[in-house]
């Protein structure tokens, strides 16, 4: 390893100090990260150190709405303008179901896609239908009752308020 911390394979590695500076946190912090399991580290001889890759992905970005539309109109491979709108066939339109959705549901669940295709590079994007996501989140059945809410989802067995006696 090099005085600027590069190996030989090109990989900067920071000591506990660089990776603090470089997140813009304390110390404490890395040593609670790593202790919590939430920082990749390694152990090189007696020092610890971390890779950029392992430091980047603590970095969550959160989209607003009018970004997403900029980024929905270009292709997500090439960064291609012109996508073309169209189906994916089989054996009739495609949905996309949400894996925690309760067997027994108020609403349906089915969220209607879009498919599109890029004119340059032929990748394929599928955009699921936002407003209808949006309305499937709903609070864990477990915090809904304990907060007397009503739960969006019937539990098998379960009757809504109106066929109760």
């Amino acid at each position: 390893m090099t005085e600027d911390g590069i190996d030989g394979a090109g990989t900067k590695w920071y000591s506990v100090q660089e990776a603090a500076d470089y997140l813009e946190v304390s110390k404490a912090t890395i040593f609670r990260w790593m202790k919590e399991g939430t920082l990749s580290f390694y152990k090189m001889g007696g020092a610890t150190r971390f890779s950029r890759e392992g430091l980047e992905v603590l970095f969550e970005k959160t989209t607003g709405s009018k970004e997403a539309d900029v980024i929905a109109n270009r292709c997500a491979a090439c960064g291609h303008g012109v996508l073309l709108d169209g189906q994916l066939r089989g054996a009739g339109k495609l949905y996309f179901r949400p894996a925690k959705s309760a067997f027994w549901v108020l609403a349906e669940a089915m969220v209607p896609t879009r498919a599109r295709v890029c004119a340059a590079c032929g990748y394929i994007h599928l955009h699921a239908d936002t407003a209808k996501l949006k309305k499937l989140k709903a609070k864990p059945i477990d915090a809904e009752r304990a907060s007397g809410g009503a739960s969006p989802t019937l539990q098998k067995g379960e009757a809504s308020e109106k066929e109760q006696p």
